[in-house]
């Protein structure tokens, strides 16, 4: 059995991060080991969430684990709070990762062509550099705009979108994948570039007009775990497109009309028929 560490923040309550990596990888047949960077009572779309930060834990945590033997077939980090944080998970993949590791970025920081609230371009940078020790990268077209300098657009062409993946290439990562990527009217999906051929591959699926919270981490997590199942890249990527579309289709019609995340739960069925 393959085995996945995943870092990112974990919400008691709430859809997202680690409560979506955890069941989803483990789900596909994954060991999934996990790496909470903070816990919070709700993720941040709630009022009055409380939040304790867990930097002072990540060293002693991987050290424990290195005194131990453990091993992973793939990191796989998402949200990290802090430019400390970054600089700690830098370490832990140079400790953990070997030639057979697969280090996977999801560099949540930005979306809509703004940064989140607490970050700036120091931490935009500290990123970048994280970027750079990936196998896999998977920004959206904001966090690729701040990380490369390009101009953030909001109309633009299939052009454009390879001017975004040839400047993440340059970051260093092996296998660059844009998501959020409209290329036809109607139409969203990914795009992405393999630097060690050359090729890029585009996947559209059927836009569906409706947002929540923890979609990304839906899709890279479930991306983690195709991967680790023995699907190409680009397989992987296309599932994950899918599995999350299907998602946000179950839970519009949930007559609850949940809003601080989606049905995923009721879905991992189908995600294992897929």
């Amino acid at each position: 059995m393959k085995r996945v560490l995943t870092i990112q923040d974990i919400s008691c309550l709430g859809k997202c991060s680690l409560t979506i990596a955890l069941p989803v990888i483990s789900a596909l047949g994954v060991e999934t080991v996990i790496l909470p960077t903070a816990v919070l009572s709700t993720h941040t779309m709630f009022k009055n969430f409380t939040v304790k930060d867990l930097s002072d834990q990540i060293e002693p945590i991987a050290k424990h684990w290195k005194d131990e033997g453990v091993t992973f077939d793939a990191i796989y980090t998402g949200y990290l709070g802090t430019i400390e944080q970054i600089e700690q998970i830098k370490t832990l993949i140079r400790t953990f990762k070997t030639e057979d590791t697969l280090v996977i970025v999801d560099p949540v920081m930005a979306d809509n062509g703004k940064l989140y609230p607490a970050f700036d371009m120091d931490y935009v940078k500290k990123n970048a550099e994280l970027c750079a020790v990936a196998d896999i990268i998977v920004p959206n077209i904001t966090e690729a705009s701040f990380m490369t300098g390009i101009e953030y657009r909001e109309e633009y062409d299939t052009g454009y979108i390879k001017e975004l993946l040839s400047a993440l290439n340059d970051l260093g990562a092996g296998i660059s994948v844009l998501t959020g990527v409209s290329t036809q009217p109607g139409k969203t999906g990914v795009m992405g570039y393999d630097r060690s051929t050359g090729e890029y591959y585009t996947y559209q699926n059927q836009r569906i007009d409706a947002s929540y919270h923890g979609t990304g981490d839906l899709f890279s997590s479930t991306c983690v775990g195709e991967i680790m199942r023995g699907k190409d890249w680009r397989d992987a990527m296309r599932i994950a497109a899918d599995y999350t579309a299907h998602t946000i289709e179950v839970t519009l019609k949930n007559p609850k009309k949940p809003w601080y995340g989606v049905d995923f739960e009721a879905t991992i069925p189908d995600l294992l028929e897929m």
